[in-house]
């Protein structure tokens, strides 16, 4: 038996790294789990994106869990695509009682050298990704009197970090967003947090398959955190997920930083 049998989870940018511990994590305490992911192509970044068989590996390792898991191929940034995912959701899985709104890219350099495409970018599937999932999610969640949101902001959304002004904007926004939203929905069985993860060992920092880490990156990271690590582990930030979403209601609208010790240089 787990803390979550018999409760269906939608994730957005499910296909890998954080989004997939998160499947799993939430599959592991008896949870079915919706997985979107593979957007449309961007320009301009560092990494590659999400894919289809991504999104096929994580059903499979969901399912060795005996949860059901459903793979859509999503794009956030697309309000039709989001709200049909929730439709197809609803009809597949019966119903919807956890949203992890977790899909996210990053790009960075000076400010004056941000394009409008990559700004565009960032805002779109960062902030507006989200407020296209809460938007679809929330009227499922008031008829059912019952659901758990939480957002994937960043460390970066709680200080300023220099050549990340574009990125940190989107985070610092999506704040603002959960808290507000929490605010309209508190008397209705919802809840709905933050996480704000420090650096994390996923491809969009690493190279799939690679164990190699920038020696420049390990001191500047090892420096920059208190607790002298270079970066979370996927697994460490699905820990705060689960505590938000297994809370029985009484935590909502706050934020929980899982940042190596950085919070305490917060005021």
């Amino acid at each position: 038996m787990g803390s979550l049998d018999g409760r269906v989870a939608f994730i957005t940018g499910g296909a890998r790294g954080q989004g997939r511990a998160h499947a799993l994590a939430l599959a592991a305490e008896g949870a079915d789990v919706v997985v979107g992911d593979a957007p449309a192509p961007m320009t301009g970044l560092t990494y590659p994106l999400g894919t289809e068989g991504d999104l096929r590996d994580t059903a499979k390792l969901v399912e060795k869990h005996g949860s059901r898991c459903l793979p859509i191929t999503l794009d956030v940034r697309d309000s039709a695509q989001v709200g049909a995912a929730v439709a197809q959701t609803l009809t597949e899985m019966g119903s919807l009682d956890i949203v992890v709104a977790n899909a996210g890219i990053v790009s960075t350099g000076p400010l004056e050298e941000v394009s409008d495409q990559v700004w565009r970018q960032l805002v779109d599937t960062n902030l507006t990704g989200v407020f296209h999932t809460l938007r679809a999610a929330i009227p499922v969640m008031r008829r059912q009197r019952f659901g758990r949101i939480v957002v994937t902001s960043s460390m970066g959304g709680r200080m300023g970090i220099p050549e990340l002004a574009a990125y940190n904007a989107t985070k610092w926004g999506i704040i603002g967003l959960a808290k507000s939203v929490a605010l309209e929905v508190a008397k209705e069985g919802i809840t709905v947090n933050v996480i704000c993860p420090t650096t994390t060992q996923t491809p969009m920092v690493q190279p799939a398959g690679s164990d190699d880490v920038p020696d420049d990156l390990v001191r500047r990271m090892m420096k920059a955190n208190p607790i002298p690590r270079p970066w979370l582990q996927p697994e460490d930030v699905s820990r705060g997920m689960l505590y938000l979403v297994t809370d029985p209601g009484v935590i909502t609208g706050s934020v929980l930083e899982i940042g190596l010790g950085g919070s305490a240089r917060i005021h």
